[in-house]
């Protein structure tokens, strides 16, 4: 395989996706011709999306999965998809408001709440499907389970309207979202689309140095999911280095001077380390503030 490859891949398939065009390969055709025989793929698609799709799909071979897949034993999880997806996503795409009725943790029902939809979010942990709206009355975020919703009831929106209040959406998320620049190391370069995957689910932007045949990676986050960051940073190990996020940095001083300091080596903690106990209080602090749960 070219070493060279995916790096080429990652920059063709960004200027389509600036043009609009997405690219399919046969297997995820076949795969998704496979998909849509699910039962749940009538819920899952609008009549009309799902004959389109199947139309488009009519020439291509079905993928066989009963042979060769075998699936084992495993816990039960909650149901990937939720009726109420189609639903919101059509609020969001429409630029409604909605009144929501949902119950909260200790069986209480708030009942007819006014907000504006703003993203659905999959939590890969608790597999589980989020709705972040903005509640007009409070003029705060919420971040509500979409299995704890009792009702949705659309409701049309002015322009104006609709402007105005995803202007203070953005203006929330602006004050509460951190950001970090990430450099992957010049020998993992051809593991870039594994590095993005891993940062998938953040809003991101690359860049390419020439001169130092590096790739940059500038990610924006939510101050709450700073640990989930530095998840995914320690999975990718040595092929990646934090050049700019203070908290970051700092966590990953820590975490190395542990580790060293287990295996008998223990080096002097840089001043202003902070310890694994009063670490970052006023970084979760402030996280905590951020989108109230429901």
């Amino acid at each position: 395989m070219n070493p060279f490859e995916k790096i080429f891949n990652y920059q063709l398939m960004s200027r389509l996706e600036d043009s609009g065009t997405f690219m399919v390969t046969g297997n995820e055709r076949s795969w998704l011709k496979a998909m849509l025989q699910h039962s749940e793929a009538v819920q899952a698609f609008a009549p009309g999306t799902l004959a389109k799709l199947e139309s488009l799909l009519e020439q291509d071979s079905l993928m066989e999965t009963a042979g060769p897949l075998i699936q084992k034993a495993a816990s039960k999880e909650l149901q990937v998809y939720h009726p109420l997806l189609r639903q919101l996503r059509r609020s969001i795409m429409h630029r409604n408001q909605i009144k929501l009725s949902y119950m909260i943790k200790n069986g209480r029902q708030h009942e007819h709440q006014s907000g504006v939809p703003y993203k659905l979010e999959y939590s890969m942990v608790k597999k589980e499907w989020y709705l972040l709206w903005y509640h007009q009355r409070h003029r705060s975020l919420m971040s509500t389970k979409l299995q704890t919703i009792l009702a949705i009831q659309d409701m049309p929106c002015e322009p104006e309207r609709y402007i105005q209040l995803t202007a203070s959406i953005e203006a929330l998320l602006a004050k509460r979202s951190t950001s970090a620049v990430i450099q992957v190391v010049e020998t993992y370069n051809a593991e870039l689309s594994r590095i993005l995957y891993a940062f998938s689910c953040f809003e991101k932007a690359v860049s390419y140095d020439d001169q130092l045949k590096s790739y940059t990676i500038k990610l924006t986050f939510l101050n709450n999911e700073a640990e989930y960051v530095l998840s995914k940073i320690r999975f990718l190990g040595k092929r990646i280095k934090v050049t700019q996020g203070d908290y970051l940095q700092r966590r990953m001083r820590e975490a190395s001077s542990l580790a060293l300091a287990r295996y008998g080596a223990t080096p002097e903690r840089e001043k202003g380390a902070v310890t694994a106990t009063g670490m970052n209080t006023e970084a979760q602090a402030k996280a905590g503030a951020d989108i109230v749960p429901e």
